[in-house]
């Protein structure tokens, strides 16, 4: 992933001396089972621990430099660790283990880890939407459907249902990581030919992860979940990016993303504030839909195991990984530091002439024992007039010989507490959310 969409704590978790690191740390662990296990010395597997050359890219370029030879990158990597400890306990790194064995448990720890920091993201757009929709919880709006003024709503319910939505994102990651947080040592088709199943148990239990069953990997359907979880959040994210967008436009001018102090909305135009991060949000959320499309085409690998799933995920996790989380915490800082005009909301809201009361103005009719759809069309001929006479929907209404509606019944058509009187129930919900 470039730097621009890279922040620096998931970053630091896919560099390349990290993936290293991560590999040596496997084969430290399985040279201490074996010795635990009688297998190995114990003098040497403290010295395969006390030996192991440090995760630098002194490393990672002797490593590479050796892959040119090998065109194999763990067997790169053992022959590089190997001569670096030196003598008889050197034999002892990777013994037993097939590449995959080494490679897919830190892949897993890592996305386990990656997984960790996404949740904490998510802890903090979580409590930035309910802070905030308890702040505007009786701000009025126009609720739209199709993009058009249908009934009142607040603007603290529209953020209490974005609340929900990033907590079920939450509980997607925190799924996704307990079906990552796997390893497996257990040989060249999974069968254990060549290890003890106690190797596996020691070394996934120092990594914090639980030993599964396995081919020569491990099942590529926990990536896709992993990538399922990540692409999720990206469609949330795109979700609040986009209504952003829309009540941000100059035409409705009832929220604006941060505009800080010294920034410029457009080389050429002084006035302008576009709302350029939720667009950046948006556009993101379409690659992380794609990686997860190349993940899902991993799942189906030939036999115990081929590598077409390989060059793909060394793009697509760290991506996707990067991505997610860049989206999570940009959008907690539009969520936090957004400009909100109430007053704005309401002159919108009063700008459809009383027409988002079509409703109960129809239900009214009804209980006063008008017929359904006559009842309907008198109220679609009274909003229509309404609209083409830029008249208040209420007095064309009480033109209309055909409303004999007593005038209280219609006070309380139009009015906006009634609408939104039971707004409540979304609160009760929100109530629930941890944050």
């Amino acid at each position: 992933m470039i730097d621009r969409y890279s922040l620096a704590e998931m970053a630091v978790l896919f560099t390349d001396e990290a993936r290293l690191a991560r590999w040596m740390e496997v084969e430290v662990l399985a040279t201490e089972a074996w010795a635990a296990l009688g297998v190995v010395p114990g003098a040497d597997a403290e010295r395969v621990r006390a030996a192991m050359p440090a995760a630098t890219a002194e490393l990672v370029a002797a490593v590479a430099e050796r892959e040119k030879v090998t065109d194999h990158d763990v067997a790169a990597f053992v022959d590089v660790v190997q001569q670096a400890i030196g003598g008889p306990a050197a034999n002892w790194v990777h013994f037993g283990l097939t590449s995959s064995d080494v490679v897919d448990t830190a892949l897993c720890a890592t996305l386990t880890a990656a997984a960790d920091v996404l949740l904490r993201a998510a802890d903090g757009l979580v409590a930035a939407l309910k802070a905030r929709a308890f702040e505007f919880r009786d701000t009025a709006m126009a609720g739209r459907t199709h993009g058009m003024h249908a009934e009142p709503t607040t603007f603290g319910a529209k953020l209490a249902l974005w609340c929900l939505q990033a907590d079920r994102d939450r509980a997607r990651l925190g799924a996704a990581r307990e079906a990552v947080a796997v390893g497996k040592l257990s040989g060249a088709v999974g069968t254990y030919s060549n290890i003890d199943p106690e190797v596996e148990r020691r070394v996934c239990a120092a990594l914090g992860l639980r030993p599964v069953p396995a081919s020569q990997v491990v099942a590529r359907d926990r990536h896709a979940e992993y990538l399922w979880a990540c692409a999720s959040v990206g469609a949330t994210v795109e979700q609040f990016a986009t209504e952003i967008r829309h009540l941000q436009r100059t035409e409705v001018g009832e929220v604006q993303e941060p505009f800080r102090a010294g920034q410029k909305g457009s080389s050429a135009m002084p006035h302008k504030r576009n709302p350029i991060t939720c667009e950046r949000l948006a556009g993101l959320a379409r690659v992380l839909r794609g990686n997860l499309g190349a993940g899902l085409e991993n799942v189906a690998l030939w036999h115990e195991r081929d590598i077409s799933h390989s060059s793909v995920e060394r793009v697509i996790l760290p991506d996707s990984s990067l991505l997610a989380h860049y989206l999570l915490v940009r959008m907690t800082g539009v969520v936090r530091d957004m400009t909100v005009d109430p007053a704005r909301m309401l002159e919108n809201l009063d700008r459809s002439l009383g027409l988002v009361f079509s409703q109960p103005v129809l239900l009214a009719l009804v209980e006063g024992g008008t017929e359904r759809d006559v009842a309907y069309r008198i109220v679609q001929d009274a909003a229509a007039t309404a609209v083409g006479e830029r008249r208040p929907f209420r007095s064309v209404l009480e033109a209309d010989p055909r409303v004999t509606v007593d005038p209280t019944r219609l006070d309380e058509a139009f009015s906006l507490r009634r609408a939104l009187r039971n707004t409540g129930v979304v609160f009760d919900a929100l109530e629930e959310v941890k944050t």
